[in-house]
């Protein structure tokens, strides 16, 4: 199944500047799935994303649809055909 991902300015370096990039989601289709499938292509841009047991960094917001999925199911949250996620890191500072 395919989704897009949104990429922020922030990360489009990793993409090749790419502001938004589709990714074919094995099944069953979550948004862990995607950002595995973003991993392959992309591998600098996992590390920025999840730490290194897969979970979700914590400044970092994730949305499936317009849900933020911190409040559905994390990683597991479940994509539906034609999905779009996006990616939203924090921003801090003054």
């Amino acid at each position: 199944m395919r989704v897009t991902v949104l990429i922020p300015g922030v990360l489009r370096g990793v993409t090749d500047g790419r502001p938004s990039v589709t990714v074919d989601v094995p099944d069953p289709p979550t948004l862990g799935a995607a950002l595995d499938v973003l991993a392959g292509t992309y591998p600098g841009l996992d590390r920025r994303l999840r730490d290194e047991r897969a979970a979700l960094r914590r400044y970092v917001n994730f949305y499936v649809n317009g849900e933020e999925c911190r409040r559905l199911s994390g990683p597991a949250t479940p994509l539906p055909a034609g999905a779009e996620i996006q990616i939203l890191p924090s921003v801090a500072g003054g």
